[in-house]
């Protein structure tokens, strides 16, 4: 549902504004957790996972509205914040979730409803719109607002394309940590649930911590092209760490390393917004969740086929680490487009130029 409702979500919010689109999607979000906890048979459940596909797209049109509001040069740290909220709610989910459903199986339903409205009220009184009138799109396009027309965007620029092949094999390699973690460090370590439990929070801690406060001095530093370089080079290094690793100990330490590739992530966002006018803002935003939806619909077959093939008894090569040797040449290749598509930094001197030229160049 993510992938056909993120375009339709982003050219909404460029015809009509952010603030609706988000403001309904929170809404929508609430209501979808209501008919989850009050399902009283698995196809409702099902239905409600329906329409939180539906509202769950509305992350294309947040990350437009950072585009509308952030200065070209401070958009990388910007995404970095958003993925660090991500990592907060990467720790604490589960953590509620699992207290929650002790005491009853639907109550993590509820608190996340309320939470959803609690967000949707807040939009209501505090968020302002963040996309002028002035600059949005005159009418809706519906050949854009499928998954299908919506790439065609991405095919009109020659490194709009090679930074979201980028993106694409980032979203593919990271499929592996849903798809074979659990299943991994259980086969490999005998870990129990105490001990997932802490390393999944390690990585949401160092996630966080890498994009609150390491991505903008860095971009500050280096620039969004080696940020995102060395973002693949590490993410890759604790891929294969973690498909080397004989022990549990080196596996956690390999953690750290591989959280180190969210260095990549807000950079070439940020890279790709800047390709693309103020109107179609939300159009590049509903492409790049598409094909992020594409790797989440293909990641789980291709990492827990690859898993099964190299365990199974009687194999020349027993290799249990390949999902993660796999998630590494994955980015490795993303590495070698990126050094051929990513471009040089040229926002300082837009930025010079006033907001009008900057404007002009992203056209």
């Amino acid at each position: 549902m993510q992938f056909i409702f993120s375009p339709v979500l982003g050219l909404l919010s460029d015809r009509y504004g952010r603030r609706r689109v988000i403001l309904l999607s929170n809404l929508g979000l609430g209501l979808d957790y209501i008919v989850m906890a009050l399902a009283p048979t698995v196809g409702w459940l099902f239905l409600g996972r329906l329409l939180s596909g539906v509202t769950s797209a509305s992350i294309t049109t947040a990350n437009a509205y950072i585009s509308d509001v952030t200065p070209v040069e401070k958009r990388a740290r910007a995404f970095g914040m958003l993925g660090a909220a991500f990592g907060v709610g990467f720790v604490l989910g589960p953590a509620l979730g699992g207290w929650l459903g002790a005491k009853n199986p639907r109550l993590p339903f509820w608190f996340a409803a309320g939470c959803s409205l609690l967000n949707a009220l807040y939009g209501l009184l505090v968020l302002p719109e963040s996309l002028p009138v002035e600059k949005r799109q005159t009418h809706l396009d519906w050949r854009k607002a499928n998954p299908v027309g919506s790439l065609k965007l991405l095919r009109s620029h020659t490194e709009l394309l090679g930074l979201a092949t980028v993106n694409f094999l980032g979203y593919l390699a990271h499929e592996v940590y849903a798809t074979i973690f659990v299943l991994y460090v259980i086969y490999r370590y005998g870990w129990g649930q105490r001990t997932i439990g802490n390393s999944l929070a390690v990585v949401g801690v160092a996630s966080m911590i890498i994009m609150a406060g390491v991505i903008g001095p860095v971009v500050a530093r280096f620039g969004e092209r080696r940020a995102l370089f060395a973002g693949l080079l590490l993410g890759a290094l604790g891929f294969a760490l973690f498909g080397w690793a004989p022990v549990g100990w080196l596996f956690m330490l390999a953690i750290p390393i591989n959280c180190l590739w969210a260095l990549a992530g807000p950079p070439s966002t940020s890279m790709m917004t800047q390709r693309v006018s103020a109107s179609e803002q939300g159009q590049l935003q509903g492409a790049i969740g598409s094909v992020r939806s594409i790797a989440m619909i293909i990641g789980p077959s291709i990492f827990s086929v690859t898993f099964a093939f190299f365990i199974a008894p009687g194999r020349p090569l027993h290799l249990p680490g390949a999902p993660w040797y796999l998630a590494a040449l994955l980015l490795f290749v993303a590495l070698a487009v990126a050094f051929a598509v990513a471009p040089k930094s040229k926002t300082a001197a837009a930025v010079d130029k006033g907001p009008e030229i900057v404007e002009a160049q992203m056209v």
